[in-house]
């Protein structure tokens, strides 16, 4: 085996490498990664793709590592291992985190990841909930343009705990949006952008579960009767019970794990900071 820059690598077999462990990732979503984002793939003494990692830098401080992918035959011989390895060359003193698949944990445990939070993966054929509506959001929801992006910037800073410049201003591009308005100000926001199998809503940033719900459910409404996924650390509470009544139940889970600083530590803390109810993506956190 051999180490290669996943930037010479064509969206073909990157995409060939991803629907080989089951992913949904198109050869668009690849390229979307590629252009926010850095990676190693392995290749085989014929240059198959047997392996991939990348990470995504915010800052000079914290990186989110994803796509970290080996084939099955692979698995047992330390090439993510190896791979992460690499990564953690390239990210020296960052703090980390990811989103960890069920066979993926023992893996991060041993390289120091520490478990955070559980992500459930909730996704289906939408369709508008015809149950009672949550309470009432305060403002007015409208469609987001380019001179909302450093809103956006600024709001995804408090719920994430960490700027995201450059990815907000890539979603912007790639996305439609809603956001929630108290008179001028934005107080919340919901992007969604095609992916995988449909459509994915994310970030999805508001202070509280009915202000989610009121910039979710416009893209509930556009894509309703077409596959739709939102990637939620929300277990339970109006927003869950939202997403599961609009046909988008609880598929699978994975979960977020750090090394470094805890999630805890990026937390702003009070109950009017706004709070990240969706994830960009469990790749870009």
């Amino acid at each position: 085996m051999r180490i290669a820059d996943i930037e010479g690598i064509g969206l073909d077999r990157l995409h060939a490498h991803s629907l080989s462990v089951g992913w949904p990732h198109r050869a668009e979503d690849w390229q979307f990664l590629r252009e926010l984002g850095h990676g190693f793939v392995a290749l085989d003494e014929i240059g198959r793709v047997l392996g991939s990692a990348m990470w995504f830098q915010y800052g000079p401080d914290f990186a989110t590592i994803g796509m970290v992918i080996t084939s099955p035959r692979l698995q047992t011989l330390g090439a993510a291992q190896w791979l992460m390895k690499r990564v953690f060359d390239k990210v020296p003193g960052r703090d980390l985190r990811l989103n960890a698949t069920r066979a993926a944990r023992r893996l991060y445990l041993s390289l120091d990841f520490q478990p955070e939070k559980t992500v459930y993966q909730c996704q289906g054929i939408a369709h508008v909930p015809t149950t009672a509506s949550p309470a009432k959001a305060c403002g007015d929801i409208r469609v987001l343009g380019e001179s909302d992006i450093l809103a956006a910037v600024e709001i995804d800073a408090a719920g994430f705990g960490v700027r995201r410049t450059v990815l907000i201003e890539k979603l912007f591009v790639h996305s439609s949006g809603y956001g929630l308005f108290d008179g001028k100000k934005l107080t919340a926001f919901a992007l969604c952008r095609p992916f995988g199998r449909g459509h994915v809503v994310g970030p999805i940033v508001a202070q509280s579960d009915a202000d989610a719900i009121a910039v979710v459910r416009p893209h509930v409404i556009d894509r309703s009767g077409s596959f739709l996924r939102v990637d939620t650390h929300m277990g339970n509470g109006e927003f869950a019970a939202f997403l599961s009544h609009a046909g988008l139940p609880v598929f699978d889970t994975v979960l977020t794990m750090s090394r470094g600083k805890r999630l805890a530590d990026f937390a702003a803390g009070g109950s009017a900071m706004p709070k990240t109810f969706a994830l960009a993506s469990q790749t870009l956190g």
